[in-house]
């Protein structure tokens, strides 16, 4: 009897890791999270709010930032923006900046193929494909679950692969649940 228990506290200890190492996971690829176009940001100097602005990324992912000029923000993780405005404005303006840069709105994802409501919709974190196909309403009864591609860009280059319907997607992903036979 006390041998099954502690199998059982066993168990239960690598299944709890195992979340928590599933977790720390997403929590650091949000961390080194690429901004792309369509993404709404806001960037805070603090005490200077003619410096503090929100902004969604145009398709060309520069902006206009004040003493800077055109700033290109597109591929950027939000410490890097952080970083750069701080160098940008370091010294001639300001003696030490305090920048902070956070995401108010991600860009969209879009799914299409065997779902009710095909189209694009907003990224939330932590959004599994099979969460993703929720919001569009659900899988048609032709949908192939097991068959679900992800085209998604990174670091300028785009990628197409087959993902379970558990996996994690990323804001900008293009989701294809395909037609099954029978």
């Amino acid at each position: 009897m006390k041998q099954s228990v502690n199998s059982i506290f066993a168990f239960l200890f690598v299944v709890v890791m195992s979340f928590n190492a599933l977790a720390q996971e997403g929590n650091l690829s949000m961390s080194r999270y690429q901004l792309g176009s369509g993404d709404r940001i806001s960037i805070n100097v603090f005490g200077q709010d003619d410096l503090s602005m929100e902004v969604r990324l145009p398709d060309v992912g520069t902006i206009n930032y004040p003493f800077m000029g055109e700033v290109k923000l597109v591929g950027l993780t939000l410490g890097e923006v952080e970083q750069l405005i701080y160098e940008g404005l370091k010294g001639d303006y300001l003696v030490n900046p305090s920048v902070s840069v956070t995401i108010i709105d991600y860009r969209p994802f879009f799914i299409d193929g065997e779902v009710k409501r095909p189209g694009g919709y907003p990224y939330q974190p932590g959004l599994s494909v099979n969460k993703a196909a929720a919001l569009a309403g659900g899988y048609t009864e032709r949908a192939a679950r097991d068959k679900i591609t992800i085209v998604r860009e990174k670091d300028g280059t785009t990628r197409s692969f087959t993902v379970t319907v558990s996996d994690m997607i990323q804001p900008g992903d293009i989701i294809t649940v395909n037609q099954r036979f029978f």
